[in-house]
């Protein structure tokens, strides 16, 4: 073990590990708090305060520099150091399977923004937003990705969730369309059976506005089963989104009758990326994600210029 770590298993390094964890939310630039403080804060005297600086410092966490009376600021940091010695974890998130370019872009568009900035990160994939939602909120994961729309709708629902980025429309996808079984139909008609998937609320309540005042039979289906039941004939119609290609070249499709499905498939076409709204820290180390990185490297996934990396 480097003799700077083992350092951290000292009375100076136990100090060094509570400082890293308050120092890992400033900024280059920034002042630190004063000595005194951390004694009060951490109940520990103004030597080990020193001391646990000078080993943060030796281990080149951060590079400080004292300015007299008007305090010590940081001239250098760095954040994945500072993280590892306060023993915060790599961030956790989870999204949609990505089953899609567009999925596989947006994948690929987090792990190198996180990476380009020092941050450990790892993705998991779940489908069904409202169960990504409920697995943030018991804690296994640090952020989810969803459409903007279910983010809002997570919003109404739930306490204590904030949406920390959207990435602009068909970040998501690239939009949604009515699919059908019979090759010849154009719109929904009374009488049809309609795939739908209560667990996804973009493909739910799309479904439901397309539908308004239509007579159909409602057949409640998984996301993933939609197009094997329209080419069987189990299913007469459904919504799906226009990102895997070969819904889009085996199915018949049309556009949206709906006015109201029109206007929320802007919202659905665009990702959210929502967290618990009191993981401070966890916000601190999002933020520095590049939002045009991002989606700059998910259009280059799209287009073929760059292999997927998830």
């Amino acid at each position: 073990m480097n003799g700077s770590w083992a350092k951290l298993y000292s009375k100076n390094g136990l100090a060094a590990k509570q400082i890293a964890g308050k120092l890992v939310y400033l900024e280059v630039g920034q002042r630190i708090p004063r000595v005194i403080d951390f004694v009060h804060e951490f109940s520990m005297g103004r030597g080990t305060v020193q001391d646990a600086l000078k080993l943060l410092e030796e281990m080149k966490a951060v590079h400080l520099e004292a300015k007299g009376h008007l305090g010590t600021f940081i001239l250098k940091m760095d954040t994945q150091k500072l993280l590892e010695i306060a023993g915060i974890g790599p961030l956790i998130g989870v999204m949609p399977l990505p089953y899609s370019r567009k999925y596989e872009g947006l994948a690929t568009g987090l792990v190198e923004g996180f990476e380009h900035q020092h941050i450990r990160a790892n993705l998991a994939y779940m489908r069904g937003a409202a169960q990504r939602v409920d697995a943030l909120k018991s804690g296994r994961y640090d952020f989810v990705l969803l459409s903007r729309m279910a983010a809002e709708r997570a919003l109404e629902e739930r306490q204590g969730l904030e949406i920390v980025y959207s990435f602009g429309e068909e970040t998501y996808v690239s939009g949604h369309d009515i699919f059908f079984h019979d090759p010849n139909v154009r719109k929904i008609e009374s009488g049809m059976r309609v795939g739908i998937d209560r667990t996804s609320p973009d493909q739910f309540l799309l479904t439901e506005y397309e539908c308004e005042g239509v007579d159909v039979t409602f057949t409640d289906v998984n996301y993933m089963q939609l197009f094997e039941m329209l080419k069987s004939g189990e299913l007469d119609a459904a919504v799906w989104n226009k990102d895997e290609g070969r819904v889009m070249t085996q199915l018949n499709h049309a556009t949206f009758h709906s006015q109201k499905a029109n206007e929320l498939s802007k919202k659905v076409s665009e990702a959210a990326l929502m967290i618990e709204k009191d993981q401070i820290e966890t916000k601190h180390r999002i933020m520095q994600l590049g939002l045009q990185q991002t989606t700059d490297i998910q259009r280059k996934v799209e287009q073929g210029f760059m292999h997927p990396r998830y």
